[in-house]
């Protein structure tokens, strides 16, 4: 694992009217790692990834991606960068295809005729490549995301971050609507990402799957961070407590 984190949060504060969403949060993410987050609702998990991916600039503290220290003006700015998020809707078009979804907003045109059109073999053919790279295998690319399976339209998502070079990917809650089997294949797509280098924030409310997938993980109470640990140095019944406040 490289020495130099990816991503480097410090201190960072962000308030909603009276209410701290976060409050002084620190957090480094390093190439080929998967951080966990854990907390209850309310904890600040959701609004500390939007923080970093653009959706809410933060009130104080700063936020170095790369390197450098880096203001998103929205999270367009932030996928252009490398900061890919995938959030708990997969935020998919269902009436699309699997090329379409991996290109969404981004589509390749070809002229026909002296006329633009989509190119859409060009978006098939990368998307199929995409996901070749993660081992996963989809049978027809022509066909809308709504007939494929939870897993399915979890990968297509993960394969849309792998295909536009995502150098941290965020996960929110990926394994929670799949089943048993799905969730399998979702741990070890992550595992398959860190591989290739990739930084993967992981929120869960599965202790399970964050014990299973994750090499670090700190946990928020409230906004603010009340523990952190390497993963095999700590269990279960601790990061309960440091949830719960025991």
């Amino acid at each position: 694992m490289s020495e130099q984190p990816i991503l480097r949060v410090q201190s960072v504060s962000k308030r909603f009217g009276g209410v701290h969403a976060l409050e002084n949060v620190s957090v480094d993410l390093f190439p080929g790692e998967v951080l966990a987050l854990a907390g209850d609702n309310g904890a600040g998990k959701s609004t500390l990834i939007k923080v970093i991916s653009g959706v809410h600039r933060p009130d104080e503290g700063k936020i170095s991606y790369d390197g450098a220290e880096v203001t998103f003006e929205n999270p367009q700015k932030a996928r252009e960068q490398g900061i890919e998020t995938i959030y708990q809707d997969l935020a998919l078009a269902d009436n699309l295809d699997v090329g379409a979804n991996v290109f969404l907003g981004r589509e390749p045109m070809k002229r026909v005729l002296g006329l633009p059109v989509l190119d859409r073999k060009k978006m098939r053919t990368e998307a199929a490549e995409a996901l070749r790279v993660l081992d996963i295998r989809i049978n027809r690319f022509d066909l809308p995301l709504r007939s494929m399976s939870g897993g399915q339209r979890q990968a297509v998502a993960i394969g849309r971050a792998i295909h536009w070079n995502a150098k941290v990917l965020i996960m929110d809650e990926p394994t929670a609507a799949l089943g048993v089997p799905e969730q399998r294949k979702v741990i070890a797509l992550i595992k398959s990402l860190k591989q290739s280098g990739v930084g993967v924030i992981f929120i869960s409310h599965n202790l399970v799957d964050i014990f299973a997938v994750s090499d670090r993980i700190v946990v928020l109470r409230r906004g603010q961070k009340v523990g952190e640990a390497a993963t095999q140095a700590t269990n279960s019944d601790e990061i309960v407590r440091w949830m719960v406040g025991g």
